[in-house]
């Protein structure tokens, strides 16, 4: 009996021991795992699960077989004219095999560090082999774009036509024959068989993002800066035009303006005077030695008191002045 319980007890503590060791281990679903004894390889188990494995010697080392993101720093490169443009992408990638991944990488980050290499490089190639404007668009729809300036109020549908002719800019870019999602799928191409003999899948290479350098973008904005300057002029001419044409229509009713003031004047003026002469003609007929009485008064008064003359006293002119009946 006593052997028994010695022989229980013993048992107990070996399993204890066992459990202690660790001989199970758990994948989960999307995980894959390499089982290595002394440093060699005796097993890839994919099966999700609780599994056994020899306590002590073996070692388990579990990779997901799920995507993964690689994120490489934006790089400063040369396009094939010599334009240095910021070039940021993006890649997705998978083991595929777990033994030529731990013999050549080990780790998730030593895949990213291998990545790092491989993408790089093949980035920088495939920008450096095109030109700029296959980079920065992937498709020609922007020459059938039809750009219009947004004119406003104007006097006639005839000057928003010529305002618009005057602003209109040659939209029309240089044609591309690659584009940019074509030099994603180049650079996917060439370097998914580079990746290969890690054990690792590339699945894409998309390009995130890409930005002028400081040098190239001082000049796209001196370009567009000279394209709004020369809208500007447009809309500067136009209301020369507009000012030179309302001067003249001022000028023109200014002249019609004094002119019929003038007419309207004489018109008045001759209505006055033809009024007087008939009040003259009447006053005359009434009286008409006082008549000629008053206009020699008349005469006397506006003609000898603005005169230096000397004018003798003889003359018929002041007979009114010497007559002693006040007759000539």
């Amino acid at each position: 009996m006593k052997k028994v319980v010695t022989t229980l007890i013993t048992l107990l503590v070996v399993f204890a021991v066992i459990l202690f060791l660790g001989p199970f281990y758990i994948l989960e679903e999307g995980q894959m795992a390499v089982i290595t004894r002394f440093g060699r390889i005796v097993k890839v188990d994919e099966s999700a699960g609780l599994s056994f494995k020899m306590p002590v010697v073996d070692n388990v080392i579990k990779y997901t077989t799920k995507l993964l993101s690689w994120n490489g720093d934006a790089q400063r490169i040369p396009t094939k004219e010599n334009q240095f443009i910021w070039v940021d992408a993006t890649a997705r990638w998978r083991i595929t095999d777990a033994v030529k991944f731990y013999e050549t990488v080990n780790t998730v980050q030593g895949g990213i560090s291998r990545l790092n290499d491989i993408l790089d490089s093949t980035i920088r190639t495939v920008i450096s082999e095109n030109f700029l404007n296959e980079a920065v668009r992937s498709t020609n729809r922007i020459n059938e774009m039809r750009v219009e300036e947004n004119i406003g109020d104007v006097e006639s549908e005839q000057d928003r036509e010529t305002l618009r002719n005057l602003t209109e800019t040659d939209a029309r870019q240089q044609e591309i024959y690659i584009g940019r999602d074509r030099l994603s799928t180049m650079m996917f191409e060439k370097a998914a068989p580079l990746t290969e003999v890690y054990g690792i899948s590339l699945e894409d290479i998309i390009i995130r993002q890409i930005r002028y350098s400081d040098d190239l973008t001082a000049s796209v904005f001196d370009r567009m800066i000279k394209e709004r300057n020369q809208i500007a002029e447009a809309y500067r001419s136009y209301g020369r035009g507009q000012l030179s044409s309302w001067q003249g229509r001022t000028d023109n009713d200014k002249m019609r303006i004094l002119s019929e003031a003038y007419a309207k004047s004489e018109s008045i003026k001759g209505k006055a005077d033809a009024e007087a002469t008939e009040i003259y003609s009447n006053a005359y007929e009434k009286n008409p030695d006082f008549f000629r009485l008053w206009t020699e008064l008349e005469s006397y008064r506006s003609s000898l008191g603005k005169t230096d003359m000397i004018l003798s006293t003889d003359m018929t002119y002041f007979d009114y002045l010497y007559s002693q009946d006040g007759t000539r």
